[in-house]
């Protein structure tokens, strides 16, 4: 059975740099819980680009990720290839702009690959997905290029 989460933060800060932030794997332990983070496979043309591969490390949980769709000052999606016991994990990070700055929502679908285990999954996830999209948020207004708009 399909899985499904959402999580929100808002920030004053554009969807654009953002974008950027997200699309940047060395970036991400500065604002995320990840201990690690960094690219693996590089995509033609764009390093970080659609196809490019990063991996993880988040305590003992090693994975890797592929880009799969990227919307500049929009969206970022990924594909999780290895690490957690799922199939068919897709996660899209969408920026939205408001009046304020920016609202981000940050959506994942996966199924387990235990049956029976998705609620599990699906609380630990919601957890650590609000920490990645709140660190994000309060990230990114500390960056000197925030004050752009």
């Amino acid at each position: 059975m399909v899985q499904r989460i959402s999580v929100y933060a808002t920030t004053r800060t554009p969807a654009d740099l953002l974008y950027d932030l997200l699309k940047d794997p060395v970036t991400w332990t500065s604002w995320s819980p990840m201990d690690e983070s960094g690219p693996v496979d590089p995509a033609p043309g764009d390093p970080n680009g659609v196809g490019s591969t990063r991996a993880f490390r988040n305590g003992r949980v090693r994975g890797i990720d592929r880009v799969v769709e990227l919307i500049p000052g929009r969206r970022f999606a990924y594909v999780h290839l290895q690490g957690l016991p799922l199939r068919d994990y897709r996660g899209d990070v969408d920026l939205e702009p408001t009046p304020d700055g920016t609202r981000i929502h940050w959506h994942v679908a996966f199924r387990p690959k235990v049956d029976g285990t998705g609620w599990f999954w699906r609380i630990g996830l919601r957890r650590f997905l609000q920490q990645m999209a709140d660190g994000l948020a309060s990230y990114s207004v500390d960056q000197p290029s925030a004050a752009r708009s």
